[in-house]
Parts: structure tokens; C-alpha cells; sequence
């Protein structure tokens, strides 16, 4: 039986091109740290840890390369920026479409006295942004958005956000999870502050790296949430306050740094190539399933196929979602992602709570075959 992977929003499958050889040749090869040892193959590390650094910042239009702090991931940077940020009596507003990543940090700082303020959102999980500005007053800390759902695929208008976020003085913080790498994100022009990012995703590298990207303003607000060695001024026992030591104590994962740095290195000579094609398929999938909405499914999300990541979820409306799940990946090979995907107010939301729903999440390795392939296999389920 044939395998076809659409769980591209869990994470990217395959990886690019390069990114298990240079993992493997840093382990092999290289396997020194950096900031500690004073020889050249630890300079040399060194190097390439910067050059990565430089890569992401000239990817997302950020301050700088030293504003680039590595983490374990885009769930490790949400933590740093909400609870480095935000203080008792602070408010927050937010959407229900985010994920768990960004609800249970939030769920947890109002325990300590942060005020959460959910944003409205339609049932098909577009922000509304009438009445945005006057909501932008008093306590207000901070705004936090994802850029794209991980449940409906829909895209938040956040080069609209930014703009009125910075004339007020309000922060603003994106979960950039579900898109870069696959649809352009620039800091300066849509005035985003704090940018948290998964490798693993639209960056087509390995799992166990991402990070954040911060502004010199935002980063002068950040308490660490990590304390320890950084292999500079240790005479101190205080955290460095320059970037990016004061957010990255103890070692770094050079490993998943340096898969990361070479699927950078592809998606330089290939990105936007992906970035179309990718759209394109999503887009595709998006119109294949929609012509059976009239057979038993619910298509989520906005129908502006233009404004839309590579997740296309739908709800059987006559059959459990888990089992149609199962059947899809036991008969015909289909890999999908079934339930709440981590963010149940979306869920709910979107009116599919607590059943969850079937996530298909093309990838640019994906085949537009694949996708027709897939139409006819939840076609023949309804039909079933």
C-alpha cells in the first residue's frame, strides 16, 4: 500500500535536502561546544552558529542576527516572551485560535494576575478587527497572534495588527509556527516585536531547534527563564544583559543548529519556488474537498483559498472523525492528524468541539497526484 504524508503541520516530511548529512558530519566530525573552549574547531563552530543566526535574521527582516535567540522550539520562545514579558496587573489580548502553546503559558500567568482578553474571531476562524483599537488602551502589555491556524489554516492579517500595536506602545508577539518558511513574515514592515518559530516546519529542519527573534525593545523587557553558564562573563554570577547570551544559558543543540543552518542553505536557492508550489497545492486541496462538502464534510477555515497555510481540516458530518482518521492512513495510506490538534477553543470556536477534526497539512514535497488521490479516498468513505 502506498504512503502518503499530510501531517506537514505536525512537522515537515521529508526534510530538506542536506539536513541529516550535516547533523551527522557536526556529530562526527566537529562535536566540540561553543563559547567554552579556546581552540579553532570551537571558533570555527562558533562561525556557523552565527552565519545561521544571520540567515534567520535576513529571512524574517530582523534587527539583527544577535536578536536571534535559539530554543528547543516555538513552544520553548512563546514561554520566554509570555512569561519573560508579562507581570501581575499586565494585560493581554489574544485570539481562541491559538494553540495550546500559547493558551496554557496564558493559563498560568492568570493564576499569577495577568489579565487575558480574547479577541473575537467568526466560526470560521477570522480575526475581526473592528473594534481592535479601542480594545488597544490601558493595561494592555502586549499583543499575541499566530500568523497562520494550525486547526483552520486561516491567516491573521498581522501586517494590519502590527502598525497599531507600535503607535500605542503595545508589544506584539507572533506564533509563526504554522508559516515561515512557507509565506513570508518581515518584522520591520508588519512591526512584530517578538517572533517565535519551530525549525522543524516551514524551515523543512530537523525537530529540537527553533527559537525567537526580538527587538532591542522588547528584549530590554525580557526576563530570562533560563539561568545559567553562557561562557561569557562569568565573573558575574547575574545573566549577561546583551543578546543573545542573556536568553540561552547552558548548551546549545548544535546539532539541530547545524541541520537547521543547511535546510536555511536550501530554501536560499530554492525557497521561493517551494513557497509557490506550496501555495498552490494548498490551494488545490483546499477546492478538491470543498466539491464534496455536499457529500458529508465541512471544510474549516476561510473560503479565500489566497489567505490560507497548507492546513485544510474537515469535519465528517455523519461519521466520527477518529475512525474516518484511521481509515484514511489503514486503507489507503493517508497519514492525517485527528482531534483537537492542541488548541481546543478553536475547536470550539469553529463549532467542532469536543469531536475535533480531520487535518490535512500539505508540505512543498507534496504532488498535486497525491492530493486527487486523497479527494477519491474520502469520497469513497462518504460513499461508504
Amino acid at each position: 500500500m502506498r504512503s502518503v504524508y499530510l501531517d506537514n503541520g505536525a512537522t515537515s516530511y521529508p526534510k530538506a535536502p542536506g539536513v541529516g548529512e550535516a547533523m551527522s558530519d557536526f556529530i562526527t566530525n566537529i562535536g566540540c561546544n561553543i563559547a567554552r573552549g579556546g581552540y579553532q574547531q570551537a571558533y570555527d563552530a562558533a562561525g556557523r552558529v552565527l552565519e545561521v543566526r544571520e540567515k534567520l535574521n535576513a529571512l524574517v527582516n530582523g534587527p539583527g542576527p544577535r536578536n536571534v535567540v535559539f530554543t528547543a522550539g516555538a513552544t520553548a520562545g512563546l514561554n520566554l516572551l509570555l512569561k519573560g514579558l508579562l507581570r501581575p496587573g499586565d494585560k493581554v489580548l489574544t485570539s481562541p485560535m491559538e494553540h495550546n502553546a500559547v493558551l496554557r503559558p496564558l493559563e498560568q500567568l492568570k493564576k499569577q494576575g495577568v489579565v487575558v482578553e480574547y479577541l473575537p474571531c467568526t466560526d470560521r476562524g477570522e480575526l475581526i478587527l473592528d473594534g481592535l483599537e479601542e480594545k488597544l488602551t490601558g493595561r494592555v502589555r502586549a499583543v499575541m497572534l499566530c500568523h497562520g491556524s494550525n486547526v483552520s489554516g486561516t491567516l491573521f492579517p498581522i501586517a494590519q495588527v502590527g502598525p497599531l500595536c507600535r503607535a500605542r506602545g503595545i508589544f506584539f508577539l507572533v506564533d509563526a509556527a504554522q508559516t515561515l518558511g512557507a509565506i513570508p513574515v518581515d518584522m520591520a514592515s508588519m512591526c512584530i516585536d517578538g517572533l517565535a518559530f519551530p525549525g522543524h516546519k516551514g524551515l523543512l529542519g530537523p525537530q529540537g531547534i527553533g527559537g525567537v527573534v526580538v527587538t532591542d525593545a522588547l528584549a530590554a523587557e525580557l526576563d530570562p527563564l533560563l539561568s545559567g553558564g553562557t561562557g561569557s562573563m562569568s565573573e558575574s554570577l547575574e545573566m549577561p544583559a546583551f543578546l543573545p547570551d542573556r536568553f540561552e544559558a547552558g548548551t546549545l543543540n548544535l546539532p539541530g543548529i547545524f541541520g537547521l543552518g543547511a535546510a536555511l542553505d536550501y530554501l536560499e536557492q530554492e525557497g521561493e519556488t517551494l513557497r509557490i508550489r506550496e501555495h498552490r497545492l494548498a490551494g488545490h486541496l483546499w477546492a478538491r474537498l470543498m466539491e464534496l462538502e455536499e457529500d458529508g464534510i465541512r471544510v474549516l477555515g476561510t473560503d479565500d483559498p489566497a489567505n490560507r497555510t497548507g492546513v485544510v481540516s474537515i469535519d465528517f458530518l455523519k461519521a466520527d472523525n477518529g475512525e474516518m482518521a484511521f481509515r484514511l492512513e489503514q486503507e489507503y495510506g493517508i497519514q492525517t492528524r485527528c482531534g483537537l490538534h492542541c488548541a481546543p477553543v478553536a475547536h470550539q470556536t469553529l463549532g467542532t468541539f469536543p469531536q475535533g477534526a480531520v487535518r490535512f497539512s500539505v508540505g512543498p514535497f507534496t504532488t498535486f497526484e497525491e492530493i486527487d488521490y486523497v479527494q477519491g479516498a474520502v469520497y469513497e468513505l462518504l460513499l461508504d
